[in-house]
């Protein structure tokens, strides 16, 4: 159950992490310093794991750029980071969040 909860939060927070970029894009690196700046340290592996979970589910595209991957936002990602859409298995924002 733990487990389940915490990746629900990593993926609101990768949704989020998207929306607040300037191009709505982000590479995995820096994916992953933000989720550890949130308290949510998450290994390489396991993030692509999520990266793969979101783009099956319509949140984000995923482009291989060399060995590493970009995430970009898809309108149905940024209406669930907003709070606008409930997906199961992703946490929904908290209000004034």
């Amino acid at each position: 159950m733990m487990a389940q909860l915490l990746q629900e939060h990593q993926r609101l927070v990768i949704l989020r992490l998207l929306h607040e970029a300037s191009g709505m894009d982000l590479n995995e690196s820096i994916l992953q310093d933000g989720l550890d700046a949130y308290g949510l340290d998450i290994s390489r592996d396991n993030l692509r794991v999520q990266l793969a979970w979101l783009a099956e589910q319509g949140m984000l595209s995923l482009e291989p750029v060399g060995r590493s991957q970009v995430a970009r936002l898809t309108v149905r990602g940024e209406d669930t980071a907003r709070g606008r859409a409930r997906v199961p298995g992703i946490k929904r924002p908290s209000a004034g969040d």
